[in-house]
């Protein structure tokens, strides 16, 4: 039997734990042999961290009353033996929720006003922002508060036509998507904006982070939601109603916000949701079967996807069933088959992702190690034939050596000049690409697509006016790519002379490569052309929406300049780490050698004595080596049962 999207998602846990535990054991016995500069050691923080907190984020979209708030009780909270999200009839879920788990934060329900949107601010500001945020203390023990507290989603207000106009729920020019209004004359709208929910769930507490969206209306009026979170979503799960089929609605929802062009849809999952309304007792079971069957076929046809993507499933019953332990039931509601394409289409590539990254870094790691300690075998050696050629010789000549030492040592440290002219220039050309990427720069280029976007009358330009912006954005990644470069240049020729003067054995960290973030700029520009060229052209007539668009598209920009400043940050420090690495052996080079001198000028050791004690030392460096191999492979492996083996080894060591 295939195992649930829960069972799954603990033994992803499992996994990513077992290998933070890895790289913690590992990281302590770099440290402990000195094998750990500063910019390994951050790799590996790094690669601690993105295990150890690597979030999945499944967004649930639907139009209203499609079961979407039912689906999520029954895949994820039927442990509470009720519900816990709000799934009556009619609409529930009225603001984008968010629900996920930050041990920093106290268990709580965050209820962002909707009167923010009146401010010009982007919901990555208001996410900075803590007062203006509503805070509701939850029980995570007491199913029966959590859920009343979580019922605070649905919360509406009423509003007159002209407050839901400017608060971007009522749109003249599209009258079919306007609310339906009372008798007299209100509108019905969400109370909230958006809600966060923090809580110690056993599968949030893995990384898990559930999206559940509103129906289209709310979808729309939102620009940030549809440009920036689901997008950003590992998967999106698509909610039908098996009696109805695709609606129009339904299609406009997946035409504009959910399709993409760039990229497989691998990830979007397709729910014909209720087909418990087909169990009709005067229907054989083939012809239900049979029923449910061309159901799947039509929206598979309509919306474009795999058949195997389409899955016909009652979150109602497969509730029940969890809850009332019923095994035929569950596998009636077809729910755990769901849970297991989940549980393969998300954690699946998510691991994948993750091993990579792990892989990637234990290489770098190991070829930084690795030239350590083939300096200080180097430099054992020059020692040991330096003491050998001091046999039968007297005092005189041994004082002449240490002066010659000290005169080495005096030199090196005077050559540090050039080493402070190349961080000099590569700390220049660093500020130089902050400033590109920086968000001054940024906030530039969306004033003048804002501008642009705000000229009058309808925006048929569209393409042309995001394809200036965007290229804009572009022509920055490539002229930090331009002056990396130059840095690059720079480093191997100052290298080369390093080597060649002071014996060091200096490489220059391959350069970053900047398109993958190229790629991603371009990613960004379909989306925004694609929801914007479908059927919200005729909202850019307005400013308002204009701003909120522009504000969602520089929340997530400002994510891709930031993860490419890292990446040069960190190859820079690669190479700065190189030169203190290699500078610190020197020195404790200097100081072996002096101290050897001055223990046979004593007589506190024969040079005998010294020889065999570097003889010792360099076995100690080869059987370093050795470990450090076995190590890395080891973390690097993908299988589980070693695991403790790993942490054994390492402890021993």
């Amino acid at each position: 039997m295939s195992r649930s999207f829960n069972q799954q998602l603990d033994q992803h846990g499992a996994w990513r734990s077992n290998f933070a535990h890895r790289l913690q054991w590992l990281s302590r016995w770099l440290t402990e042999n000195e094998l750990l500069d500063q910019a390994v050691a951050e790799r590996l923080r790094g690669l601690e961290t993105q295990i150890r907190t690597s979030k999945v984020m499944v967004a649930f979209v639907a139009e209203f009353s499609r079961g979407k708030s039912e689906l999520i009780n029954a895949i994820f909270f039927a442990g509470y033996g009720r519900r816990i999200m709000p799934a009556s009839a009619g609409r529930t879920t009225m603001c984008p929720t968010e629900l996920g788990y930050d041990a920093a934060l106290a268990p709580k329900l965050r209820l962002l006003p909707i009167e923010t949107r009146l401010e010009p601010h982007s919901l990555a500001h208001w996410r900075e922002k803590p007062t203006r945020w509503t805070e509701i203390a939850i029980d995570v023990g007491n199913a029966e508060h959590l859920a009343q507290a979580m019922s605070k989603v649905a919360e509406v207000r009423w509003v007159a036509k002209d407050e839901a106009r400017t608060l971007g729920f009522w749109n003249d020019d599209t009258p079919d998507d306007n609310p339906v209004q009372d008798a007299e004359g209100r509108v019905e709208i969400p109370r909230w904006r958006h809600a966060v929910l923090n809580m110690p769930h056993p599968l949030l507490e893995q990384g898990l982070v559930i999206l559940d969206t509103p129906g289209l209306n709310a979808i729309g009026a939102e620009p940030e939601l549809t440009v920036s979170l689901i997008p950003q979503a590992h998967a999106v799960v698509f909610i039908l109603g098996a009696e109805t089929g695709v609606t129009r609605s339904d299609l406009s929802i997946w035409r504009e916000h959910l399709i993409t062009e760039d990229e497989g849809n691998d990830t979007r999952f397709v729910v014909l949701n209720k087909i418990d309304t087909m169990w009709d007792t005067l229907s054989t079971p083939s012809h239900i079967e049979q029923q449910i069957e061309r159901q799947r076929e039509g929206a598979a046809r309509l919306l474009e996807v795999p058949l195997a993507q389409v899955l016909p499933v009652s979150a109602q019953k497969g509730l029940q069933a969890k809850i009332q332990h019923d095994g035929q039931l569950l596998q009636a509601s077809r729910l755990p088959a769901l849970e297991s394409l989940l549980a393969e289409g998300v954690l699946g590539k998510r691991e994948t992702m993750l091993r990579l990254a792990v892989d990637a870094g234990m290489t770098a790691l190991r070829a930084e190690a690795e030239r350590i300690l083939k300096v200080r075998q180097r430099d054992l050696a020059e020692q040991a034939l330096e003491l050998q050629g001091l046999r039968g010789k007297n005092v005189s000549v041994i004082r002449h050596m240490r002066a010659r030492i000290d005169q080495e040592h005096a030199e090196f440290e005077g050559s540090n000049t050039r080493i402070l002219a190349l961080r000099s220039v590569q700390g220049k050309l660093l500020r130089e690409v902050y400033a590109v990427l920086g968000r001054t720069a940024l906030k530039a280029d969306m004033v003048r697509l804002s501008a642009a976007l705000k000229r009058p009358g309808v925006k048929f330009n569209v393409r042309k006016v995001y394809g200036e912006t965007f290229d804009s954005l572009r022509n920055n990644l490539r002229e930090v790519q331009a002056t990396t470069a130059e840095i690059q240049s720079m480093l191997h020729a100052t290298f080369r002379q390093l080597n060649a003067e002071q014996g060091f054995t200096l490489q220059a960290p391959a350069e970053p490569d900047l398109t993958g973030f190229e790629q991603e700029l371009g990613q960004i520009e379909r989306s925004h052309i694609h929801y914007l060229g479908v059927g919200n052209l005729l909202k850019l007539a307005q400013a308002d929406f204009c701003d909120k668009l522009v504000r969602a598209l520089a929340s997530r920009l400002r994510l891709v300049n930031e993860a490419a400043m890292t990446e040069v940050e960190r190859w820079s420090k690669g190479a700065s780490a190189q030169i203190d690495a290699q500078l610190k052996e020197r020195r404790r080079n200097f100081s072996k050698r002096i101290e050897a001198i001055e223990r046979i000028q004593s007589a506190a050791g024969n040079l005998d004595e010294r020889l065999i004690e570097l003889a010792a030392q360099e076995s100690n460096l080869a059987e370093l080596h050795v470990q450090l191999r076995e190590f890395t492979s080891l973390i690097a492996q993908h299988g589980k049962p070693q695991v403790a083996a790993t942490v054994g080894e390492l402890r021993a060591a």
